[in-house]
């Protein structure tokens, strides 16, 4: 996209295709057990949260501790919609986009996103298909093919056996990769909440496999 496509703020916009490394610490629910990274393992966002806990709260930090959103889920609605807030804040004024299973039952993910203005939802803002499970989740704009960002998996042996889950997100240039970074939370936090229990299992997103 020629112009920059600023969800969450014009400086994460690059001119230039932005690689990201995702690393999951899998054998940890702890505090800040998701890290990402540039290409050359610099920190640019963690994610810290309350996990398993009735209110499921994570807020994305910069590499220097500062909180760049809040992410949460609401509850007591059938398509796992999660809101994400400006800074540390979860007032409705600094909502900034919403993000929902598009159908109860499905085999694949398929994520809606909405941005706060779209009030209507008539037509997404955002879209997210692919596999979860096999980190090939692609993020269109809107209901067009036009890709702003695409995940790809990276195993090793080595990364395996210390129980890490590390993946590759390439975000095409001028589209916010904190926004990107927010909806990998999501979709995280949609197969976490699946596999503690804490929601249905409707295969939507490769839960349980």
């Amino acid at each position: 996209m020629a112009n920059p496509v600023s969800i969450i703020g014009p400086q994460f916009c690059a001119p230039y295709p932005v690689e990201l490394a995702v690393v999951r610490k899998v054998l940890t629910i702890t505090d800040g057990n998701f890290v990402v990274t540039d290409i050359n393992g610099n920190i640019l966002f963690k994610v810290k949260g309350a996990f398993l806990t009735m209110h499921d709260r994570r807020v994305l930090i910069d590499a220097a501790g500062n909180p760049i959103v809040t992410l949460k889920q609401k509850f007591m609605t059938a398509h796992d919609r999660w809101q994400v807030f400006r800074g540390d804040s979860s007032e409705s004024s600094d909502l900034i986009f919403t993000a929902k299973r598009s159908s109860m039952f499905q085999l694949k993910t398929k994520l809606d996103v909405f941005l706060a203005n779209n009030t209507k939802e008539e037509v997404c803002d955002f879209k997210v298909k692919g596999s979860w499970l096999e980190r090939s989740c692609v993020i269109y704009a809107g209901e067009s093919s036009n890709i702003v960002a695409q995940m790809h998996k990276k195993h090793t042996v080595q990364s395996v056996l210390v129980g890490k889950d590390k993946f590759m997100v390439t975000v095409n240039p001028n589209i916010d990769y904190a926004f990107i970074v927010a909806l990998i939370v999501i979709l995280d936090g949609i197969n976490t909440e699946s596999k503690s229990g804490g929601g249905f299992d409707f295969g939507g997103l490769d839960f349980n496999l």
